[in-house]
């Protein structure tokens, strides 16, 4: 693991944050040629990606924080101070699928207020979301953060001790979960650009996008290792409550999908 690409002095390029910003400069870059494409300003699509990067980190430090209330008691400012009680500089603790919610929200929210296609300029956003996404668990990966469950079997990687993997389960061979996580990111990306040639309405990529992203997730946790606070007992099941959202994104995507596909084809009048 290179949790800390390298350091001058308190300040830390970790891997992580590199690869997060990478993705988003990625994902932009990619949805901004997409958008002019189709005909849309790219200035309007590079705002647009501010807003979603913005709303993003919010959404997930706000996930992140409201199911381990513990870690800031006496400390509040920690949630928000890049100056931490610790002495370190940086905020650590991201939870992916509240930046997921918060971002989607805030950019509909955008575009509409901005009185553009809100579907087709989904359309355009998707690939580079799930993109990102690929890029991102990378640098879970080389965090040791967002772990998997101990496990026997040769997919298991021993965690150093100076990360949180390798702190929480201490010489013992854990699920890779960020890398499973990476490659239906990218996966999701091949499979929504092979299938867009065939779309019939605007709004398909974004919400066949969510319901993979969803499907997948839901899989993924069940492999990964998660704290008590963070699952739930449901139907004789311990769930985490991931997967329980991911269902509900699962299900109002499929509705979503059956409720564009009623429209008028693209092309028609």
């Amino acid at each position: 693991m290179h949790p800390t690409l390298f350091k001058i002095g308190i300040f830390e390029v970790r891997a992580f944050g590199s690869l997060l910003a990478l993705s988003f400069i990625i994902g932009i870059i990619l949805a901004a040629k997409r958008g002019k494409k189709a005909g849309l300003d790219p200035k309007f699509i590079m705002d647009l990606g501010l807003v979603i990067l913005v709303s993003s980190i919010i959404g997930s430090r706000f996930f992140y924080v409201i199911f381990h209330l513990d870690e800031f008691k006496g400390h509040w400012a920690d949630i928000f101070n890049p100056f931490q009680s610790s002495g370190e500089f940086g905020i650590a603790g991201l939870s992916m699928l509240g930046g997921v919610i918060l971002s989607i929200a805030s950019g509909i929210i955008y575009i509409i207020l901005k009185k553009q296609p809100l579907w087709k300029i989904a359309d355009i956003m998707a690939p580079g979301f799930v993109l990102g996404i690929g890029i991102t668990r990378l640098g879970c990966f080389l965090n040791g953060c967002c772990f998997g469950e101990p496990t026997a079997s040769f997919l298991g990687i021993v965690f150093p001790s100076d990360c949180a993997a390798g702190f929480t389960f201490s010489n013992v061979p854990l699920y890779p979960t960020q890398l499973f996580s990476s490659f239906k990111g990218f996966f999701i990306f091949f499979v929504i650009l092979f299938l867009e040639r065939y779309k019939k309405f605007d709004g398909f990529t974004f919400w066949l996008m969510l319901m993979l992203f969803s499907a997948g997730r839901f899989i993924i946790d069940f492999y990964r290792y998660y704290e008590p606070s963070m699952r739930v007992n449901l139907l004789g099941m311990d769930w985490s409550v991931n997967q329980i959202i991911s269902v509900f994104i699962f299900i109002f995507s499929g509705f979503m999908l059956r409720v564009l596909s009623r429209r008028k084809p693209i092309g028609t009048t």
